[in-house]
């Protein structure tokens, strides 16, 4: 049976949003895990290919994941939609084992949603799934689970998609350079685009296409600079608190159809529009913002005005970490979910309309061969927790697989974090404080 320590050696993280250390997430004990197929982000395909190349090693790893915390029931969620990806999958799984049927709508993604869906458990304000007895695990991170006894984690898959001349997913090492992946699915097809990673609802504009792709990258889509993803996530924090403390009527569409309020949790994003009207300081500042998933969905496609209620949200919660304000005993309406969840869920299509991607290929299709490439560069931070340490120097021989970077140790005890290896044969050509440079 494989432990947590083989599977923090193997340097998995989740590898569908922020890195948290998958080894921490099991060693803790639960009824019930969650594979979280639901790929909410427009777009974005790379987890229903994987159910679909990588079928038995899925299963293999929500096999494993619930070995290591005691559950006695393992769901897969995803949405009914995919009728020949859930064909593909239900003749694998084992005893103990279902699927849960999701509706094509924005965010299901998320784990606090997910969970409510497949089990009709609320998580509480400023929990984790665990609360609940649930660990969620995305699919890609379920498959390095499967094999993290033999493989350490030195392969992405990423989706590609927008202006590009084939949308795709890309099977490709650690490291390699976002330019790469752009070109291996054909290059942009227009003359000025722009570069969206992590997806049109939650990720980010990035102008340095040298950078890598690291184990948290789940997609790049190209679009024209003019594009109204583009543009609004290129908005600065000035521009975001004129434009909503001018225009903002208080119509409260952010809050009704914000998905966390809908769980019950008292996240209120009118009212942090409405402390704009106020000189920003920590007594201005909403303390329900904390519990913002920032989901986008009221910036994008819930305003009726094109105001930014997430990120005057995100700032609200910043400050407030920053400050150290906590929300003790937040109220907490978990009935809320059964009376208002259903009929006011955003579908996916509705969204990709709203949002402008309606004229874009919805596909991605898994290139399953490995991009060759003839230098990864590898960040020593890939992960919530402590930035790895080098354990090779420069000029050493190397090859895929070998630990390159080791979480730091501190009176015997590892920190929060995983380690890191080498995701091409070569030579250790760069090592600073951020990343290590391998080149063929």
């Amino acid at each position: 049976m494989i432990t947590v320590e083989q599977i923090a050696v193997a340097g998995v993280v989740g590898a569908g949003g922020a890195g948290f250390p998958t080894h921490v997430k099991l060693s803790g004990k639960a009824d019930t895990v969650v594979i979280n197929a639901a790929e909410c982000e427009p777009l974005l395909h790379k987890d229903k290919e994987l159910i679909l190349h990588r079928t038995e090693i899925v299963v293999e790893g929500l096999a494993r994941a619930m070995q290591l915390v005691g559950a006695i029931r393992g769901v897969v969620g995803i949405k009914k939609k995919y009728v020949h990806v859930i064909d593909t999958l239900r003749p694998k799984l084992v005893t103990g084992m279902e699927i849960a049927f999701l509706d094509d709508a924005y965010p299901s993604g998320d784990e606090f949603i997910l969970v409510y869906e497949s089990l009709n458990r609320v998580i509480p304000p400023g929990g984790i799934p665990l609360a609940v007895g649930v660990v969620v695990m995305n699919v890609e991170t379920a498959c390095n689970v499967a094999v993290a006894e033999t493989k350490p984690v030195t392969e992405k898959f990423v989706s590609i998609a927008g202006s590009v001349e084939h949308s795709c997913t890309l099977r490709v090492p650690l490291g390699v350079s976002l330019n790469e992946c752009i070109k291996a699915a054909g290059g942009v097809t227009i003359a000025n685009p722009a570069f969206v990673v992590g997806g049109a609802m939650m990720g980010y504009v990035e102008t340095d296409l040298s950078n890598p792709v690291t184990k948290t990258t789940g997609g790049i889509i190209v679009l024209p600079q003019d594009h109204f993803i583009v543009q609004r996530k290129q908005w600065d924090w000035k521009k975001t608190v004129r434009v909503g403390r001018s225009a903002c009527d208080q119509c409260s569409f952010c809050t009704e159809l914000c998905p966390r309020n809908l769980l019950g949790h008292p996240i209120e994003p009118h009212r942090a529009m409405r402390s704009l009207g106020f000189n920003v300081s920590a007594q201005s500042d909403v303390p329900g913002t904390v519990f913002c998933c920032e989901c986008n969905l009221c910036s994008y496609c819930s305003c009726p005005e094109g105001l930014d209620p997430k990120n005057v949200c995100a700032e609200n919660k910043r400050r407030l970490l920053a400050n150290k304000q906590r929300w003790e005993n937040p109220p907490f309406r978990p009935e809320r979910a059964g009376q208002q969840m259903l009929n006011r869920k955003t579908p996916t299509t509705r969204l990709i309309q709203k949002i402008g991607l309606a004229g874009y290929q919805n596909k991605g299709p898994l290139e399953d061969r490995l991009l060759e490439v003839q230098s990864v560069v590898l960040p020593l931070r890939q992960h919530i927790g402590a930035t790895c340490i080098p354990i090779v120097q420069t000029g050493n021989a190397v090859h895929t697989g070998q630990p390159i970077a080791q979480r730091p140790v501190t009176d015997g005890k590892p920190a929060l974090g995983a380690d890191l290896h080498a995701s091409i044969t070569g030579t250790v050509t760069e090592i600073n404080q951020e990343y290590i440079r391998i080149s063929a």
